[in-house]
């Protein structure tokens, strides 16, 4: 483990979990890649397994039923689809391809059925993915699983407009933009329908909760920007915790490292800190009804999970061939990815959606 990387408080205080359902979980991800077409078939077969996709998403949530598991785990693998999607359209100046591709996944949110047949894989596949997920706990925690994920969209088109003029975000406008690319209140989210059981309000919106569930965010998208950073640079990236801090803040490569490395650290204290804050509030719930035990035990199993978030994410990063930039044939261009443009559409103009912003 090189030592701008290692973190000894993680691999001491956070032991490895594995869902039992993980091995089944690795197969059915090459077959639904496969069957969405979001990855050709000789890249399924090269790299797949190798990417560890689903090793990543089956060390977080821990307790879920299987087949919330597998929706989980094909929309984090679709994610980085998309992800990688964006990059290459930006690169290319595929912007009307781009602005289509992000209307479809805005109107997805709201009608999942009516998209699971759409032209471009990466609607489709998420229709399918939405849909899945909408199964399992009703209609308010999907209004708002769709509330949190379109300002998700809304970011990563204003990452694809920053790209394209070459705009680096300041160092405070990137870390607001950063939890929202990275999709933190979408993965936490997820941790009820993993406990099944809906969270009330006033837990999840309480400020302990809230600051548990942002320091594991925050580690998992910086400790993402930490491990990536040679592959950002060689692709021209100007999105990433240590690219900002250089261009910003006027830091060598080396400070921008050891910055970066130092704010992951702390987002694992300020968990420890607030944890049993948490633990102490699930305790409180316990009042002798069926539903305090129930949302108890919930909490609990939300917090178990959370802590997962820092094991899983920290091993998955030196596991999976998504960073080794170093044995690639072309630094800039993984060689997991296709660099075909997405489906051929008429060129019309798309109006960009602003940047949406707050939280609920």
């Amino acid at each position: 483990m090189p030592p701008a990387l290692a973190l000894p408080v993680v691999e001491s205080e956070f032991p490895r979990h594995l869902h039992p359902y993980w091995p089944k979980l690795q197969e059915k991800s090459r077959a639904w890649l496969l069957e969405k077409r979001l990855m050709p078939p000789d890249k399924v077969a090269a790299y797949a397994d190798s990417l560890c996709y689903t090793d990543l998403v089956a060390g977080y949530y821990i307790g879920a039923p299987d087949e919330l598991l597998a929706a989980i785990a094909d929309l984090s693998s679709w994610f980085f689809g998309w992800d990688d999607r964006h990059d290459r359209d930006a690169v290319h100046g595929r912007t009307t391809g781009w602005r289509r591709l992000c209307a479809g996944l805005h109107e997805t949110l709201q009608d999942p059925r009516a998209h699971l047949h759409h032209e471009d894989p990466l609607v489709a596949g998420f229709a399918d993915c939405v849909l899945r997920l909408y199964a399992h706990l009703g209609p308010r925690w999907n209004g708002r699983f769709a509330r949190h994920f379109h300002p998700v969209i809304d970011a990563y088109d204003h990452e694809f407009g920053n790209r394209r003029t070459g705009t680096v975000p300041s160092v405070e406008a990137y870390i607001e933009l950063r939890r929202l690319t990275f999709a933190h209140w979408i993965w936490i989210d997820l941790l009820e329908p993993t406990a099944r059981q809906e969270l009330p309000d006033a837990v999840r919106k309480h400020p302990a909760y809230r600051a548990a569930a942002l320091a594991t965010q925050d580690f998992s998208a910086w400790y993402n920007d930490l491990c990536s950073l040679p592959k950002e640079l060689a692709g021209d990236e100007v999105h990433n915790l240590g690219i900002s801090l250089i261009h910003h803040e006027g830091l060598s490569l080396q400070q921008a490292v050891a910055e970066v490395h130092r704010r992951v650290s702390d987002c694992v204290r300020d968990f420890l800190a607030v944890e049993p804050e948490v633990l102490s509030l699930a305790d409180e719930l316990i009042d002798g009804s069926a539903a305090g035990r129930k949302a108890s035990a919930a909490l609990q199993s939300c917090v178990f999970n959370m802590r997962n978030w820092f094991s899983s994410v920290y091993w998955f990063h030196h596991e999976s061939g998504r960073y080794r930039v170093e044995s690639w044939d072309d630094r800039s261009l993984p060689p997991y990815v296709s660099d075909a443009p997405g489906p051929e559409f008429p060129e019309c103009e798309l109006a960009g959606p602003e940047l949406a912003g707050g939280q609920e």
